[in-house]
């Protein structure tokens, strides 16, 4: 089946979608024709995404949703599955990242993190699985980053949550094979979106500052469309990116040491 029909008339509910990657893949499933319900917590972005889908025919539900309010999260389900009956394929992609040493991070910025990064998706994922079970169909992707295989300064808590994304899906990855249920982690490197400007420092505020491994990576639409190529051909993990940071997770795994003397010779003024 070509990737153009494959997802014609499939529900997809994707979060993060009010900018970057999640934009891109909202307007690409929209001109496959999906319907799709575009999930964050900026409602006013959400309206604007919405109005640059081209195949307006296709159906579209706009749902704010706070992944830092993760025990929120199953009435927003309901609402969904009562409209539309079933989730085929669940993106969870919204998240936010850091930029502060461990040291100084706040212990509420560490938990504001780990709900919006990890415990929001999980929420999501549990309130949509029985469904999917119940069909024996469906399938979950998750965006991760290639945080979530490596490790460097000023990343701990961000880190911590992509690690745990890991560990999470991969989990569930085997629990729900047998139930024709498919389970796919996209890490990407550097994808040139607002992530780095919208992160959040130990106290809490914006960084700010474009990234320059941001500035030189994939464009979200080049990102999303390897995602889609990844979620077509049932993918359980890709990483996505370009440049010498692609292959920081092998140097990582066979290396270790290697990439232990570098991390440490890291620049974090």
């Amino acid at each position: 089946m070509k990737q153009e029909t494959r997802f014609a008339d499939k529900v997809v509910w994707i979060t993060g979608a009010s900018s970057g990657i999640g934009e891109a893949l909202a307007c690409r499933f929209n001109a496959m024709g999906a319907r799709l319900i575009l999930s964050s917590n900026e409602p006013l972005e959400l309206k604007r995404v919405k109005s640059r889908l081209a195949c307006r025919q296709a159906e579209t539900m706009l749902l704010p949703l706070d992944l830092n309010r993760p025990l929120a999260i199953e009435s927003k389900a309901k609402k969904v599955l009562d409209r539309f009956g079933r989730i085929d394929v669940l993106i969870n992609n919204g998240g936010i990242s850091q930029r502060s040493l461990a040291k100084d991070t706040a212990v509420g910025v560490d938990i504001m993190i780990i709900n919006t990064d990890f415990l929001g998706h999980v929420a999501l994922t549990k309130a949509v699985l029985p469904s999917m079970l119940s069909r024996r169909e469906g399938h979950i992707v998750v965006t991760s980053s290639i945080m979530g295989k490596i490790y460097t300064p000023l990343r701990s808590t961000y880190a911590a949550a992509k690690h745990a994304l890991h560990g999470f899906f991969d989990s569930l990855r085997a629990e729900v094979y047998g139930d024709n249920i498919r389970v796919t982690i996209i890490c990407p490197t550097g994808v040139r979106t607002g992530i780095s400007l919208n992160a959040v420092t130990g106290d809490g505020k914006k960084y700010g500052k474009m990234d320059e491994l941001m500035s030189k990576g994939l464009t979200a639409d080049e990102c999303a469309d390897r995602i889609i190529t990844a979620i077509a051909a049932g993918k359980e993990e890709v990483i996505i990116g370009k440049g010498p940071i692609k292959y920081s997770a092998y140097v990582r795994r066979f290396f270790p040491r290697i990439y232990s003397r570098l991390i440490r010779k890291m620049n974090v003024t």
